[in-house]
């Protein structure tokens, strides 16, 4: 998508949707919503921080702040539980064994 086309009210718009994003809240839950977030970041970077000021800018600003914000919560906590969770997983036993996809052969 080329943002240089669209008109600020449109650039505004997209940017609170892809925060909100409510379409996916209703189709496909919070799965996706780190994903919109990276990707709203990414879209709206230059518009929010590197172009010249506008109207718009200072809301397309702060979405896009909490966006990284939320992102980054999301990747620490991620990250968090993976770490927790392969250190202990052989001292959880049978607990660990369900909350696997795949449960590894051998000592551990």
């Amino acid at each position: 998508m080329n943002l240089e086309r669209l008109p600020n009210e449109e650039k505004l718009g997209l940017c609170r949707k892809y925060y909100l994003a409510l379409c996916l809240f209703f189709s496909g839950g919070f799965a996706f919503l780190p994903f919109l977030w990276l990707v709203n970041v990414v879209w709206f970077f230059r518009e929010a921080f590197v172009k010249p000021a506008y109207t718009e800018q200072l809301q397309i600003k702060t979405y896009v702040k909490r966006s990284a914000l939320g992102l980054l919560l999301w990747v620490a906590v991620l990250t968090t539980w993976i770490t927790i969770f392969q250190h202990f997983r052989a001292q959880w036993g049978e607990v660990a064994d369900y909350l696997s996809f795949t449960i590894p052969l051998g000592i551990p």
